[in-house]
């Protein structure tokens, strides 16, 4: 009977020992209390701040180029050069009709000599007629003379100042032209498009590549329910979808005040906590934008609940329950009724278990 006895006993640990080992693993969190958050859902894209087409004002032909598909340029690099020997020759042509122009004003003007000889004969005859030697009908005349000199020196002078201006308007025209055939970038940025090669001929106005800023704009897209609540400088937490499930940081800086006519979703613009060079074009993921904050006795992970209800893990066994939900920000749920501190919920796998079943529960980190 002994022996029967022991028998049994190792045949029902055995047993026992069997069926732990059969029991489906399930992954909890503990029921914890802390800070609730209420956060606003939105998706994020990146894009960047500019993307122009490169164009010349000036036609020609391309004497070099550098402009290479995905090349970094800073602001003010030389990317291409319109061959400007056509134009530095009309310019130096011109230099020199104004140089001479120059040269022959300072000669001087026979007409402002000839009102220097009407000046002081009028002077001479103004004496004379005060003495009475000279009649005040001719005295007349030689004013009305003088006065014509005048009028013409006048009329040079306008002419003059005329040609010089218009030299150096010419002058400043053809240098800006000049300055116009060396194609600079217009900020820091990357080539995305080249469409001209050195040697090509190209009209005014036609484009020959494309650049792409390297600074870059994260755009959060929320409802229109959620416009109300969303104000600059609010705190956010962005997560990419090129960088798993790495969170980072966030401020609201700016909303625009009008919604996309297709979506009905507003914009607002995000300050990211992130590497620079990490974030590039095209880009997209989810924000939690943070809208209000409060102590709260049960947090679980947002990913142990659905819909309102968790797998609650009791005495080895699953049980659906029904919870009531408070804030949800983008990694925790706030629960005001349904669960306590030190309860486990399941947050893996919650597809794979129904309600009664048994389970060992190991603890997520």
């Amino acid at each position: 009977m002994k022996k029967i006895l022991i028998a049994g006993a190792i045949l029902v640990v055995a047993v026992i020992a069997l069926w732990s080992a059969f029991k489906t693993t399930a992954q909890v969190a503990v029921v914890a209390s802390g800070r609730a958050i209420k956060a606003v859902p939105g998706s994020v894209s990146v894009r960047a701040e500019f993307l122009i087409e490169i164009k010349c004002e000036i036609g020609g032909r391309v004497l070099s180029s550098q402009l290479v598909v995905g090349k970094s340029v800073a602001k003010g690099d030389v990317l291409l050069q319109i061959d400007p020997g056509d134009l530095e020759l009309d310019i130096e042509r011109t230099q020199i009709e104004y140089d001479a122009t120059k040269q022959r004003l300072a000669v001087g003007s026979s007409v402002r000599l000839e009102l220097e000889s009407a000046r002081d004969t009028l002077e001479n005859y103004e004496r004379l007629a005060k003495t009475g030697n000279f009649p005040l009908v001719e005295l007349e005349k030689q004013r009305r003379a003088f006065k014509q000199v005048e009028q013409r020196m006048a009329l040079e002078d306008v002419e003059n100042k005329q040609v010089i201006d218009s030299y150096e308007n010419t002058l400043k025209t053809k240098r800006r032209q000049l300055a116009k055939m060396t194609i600079t970038a217009p900020f820091d940025g990357v080539i995305a498009e080249v469409i001209t090669p050195p040697g090509d001929l190209i009209r005014p106005g036609s484009p020959v590549g494309s650049i792409i800023s390297k600074s870059c704009t994260v755009e959060a897209r929320i409802s229109e329910e959620s416009y109300s609540s969303v104000h600059d400088g609010q705190r956010a937490t962005v997560r990419f979808l090129g960088y798993g499930d790495t969170t980072f940081p966030a401020t609201v800086t700016k909303i625009l005040p009008t919604a996309d006519p297709e979506t009905q979703r507003y914009v607002a613009i995000l300050d990211v906590k992130i590497d620079a060079e990490k974030l590039v074009p095209g880009l997209t993921g989810e924000v939690n934008i943070v809208v209000g904050e409060r102590d709260a006795q049960a947090l679980i992970p947002r990913r142990a609940l659905v819909d309102n209800t968790v797998y609650l893990v009791e005495n080895g066994r699953v049980r659906i329950h029904k919870v009531e939900v408070g804030y949800v920000s983008l990694n925790t749920a706030e629960i005001t009724k349904g669960l306590a501190a030190g309860d486990q919920v399941v947050v893996e796998d919650l597809d794979q278990f129904r309600d009664g079943d048994r389970v060992r529960a190991e603890l997520v980190k």
